[in-house]
């Protein structure tokens, strides 16, 4: 994986030829309006990074994103939206931290969202999201409440025990449910199903 997901960074102030504003401290270099585009060793876009205020450190190389909006792309589409408080972003970009007030949106004909208070995404881990804190997952049909979540690429949303959801009524007669198991939610057939730890299905739901 580290050959596939070496990065190629684009940077407004380089590309432009504008120096970012230095603060007191030299390491520390201010980018006002930060847009940002990561590409894999092949050409292909991963994400792009927007915010309207940030730092990188140069020592630690760290970039620091406020009210950070990133795109991850699935070839040359948007797959996902994600937006939060603020970021981080190290390991030579490979690391992105996303923390306070996190909102994942799909992008597809139903959009689904997923709110947390911190997201992490390993991209050498390729497409699997970690999301933490105060998990709420929401759609047309159902909201799921968990602690944790993991979102893998093959569009399931995997939400740690304890997990509570509603079902949405047609007249807001909301069915609540508690489950003490694993939820699993398939975002392409929009079906919601319940394991035990030894596999064996609990439940379906189909909407």
């Amino acid at each position: 994986m580290r050959n596939i997901y070496s990065l190629i960074i684009f940077l407004p102030f380089v590309m432009l030829g504008c120096a970012p504003n230095v603060i007191k401290n030299k390491a520390i270099q201010k980018i006002d309006s930060l847009d940002m585009n990561i590409f894999s060793k092949k050409g292909e876009k991963i994400y792009s990074l927007t915010s309207p205020n940030s730092i990188y450190n140069n020592i630690k190389l760290i970039y620091e994103s406020e009210k950070p909006i990133i795109n991850i792309f699935n070839g040359e589409e948007i797959e996902y939206i994600i937006s939060s408080n603020e970021s981080t972003l190290s390991d030579n970009n490979k690391l992105l931290k996303l923390k306070g007030n996190v909102e994942l949106k799909t992008v597809n004909q139903d959009e689904e969202f997923i709110y947390a208070d911190n997201f992490v995404w390993n991209i050498e881990e390729t497409k699997t999201y970690l999301l933490e804190g105060n998990i709420k997952f929401e759609d047309q049909n159902i909201i799921l409440y968990s602690g944790k979540a993991k979102l893998g690429s093959d569009n399931i949303i995997e939400f740690f025990n304890p997990v509570k959801y509603i079902v949405k009524g047609e007249n807001n007669d909301n069915k609540y449910e508690t489950t003490s198991e694993n939820a699993y939610y398939d975002i392409n057939t929009k079906s919601l199903s319940f394991k035990a730890t030894d596999k064996r299905v609990k439940s379906i739901i189909y909407f």
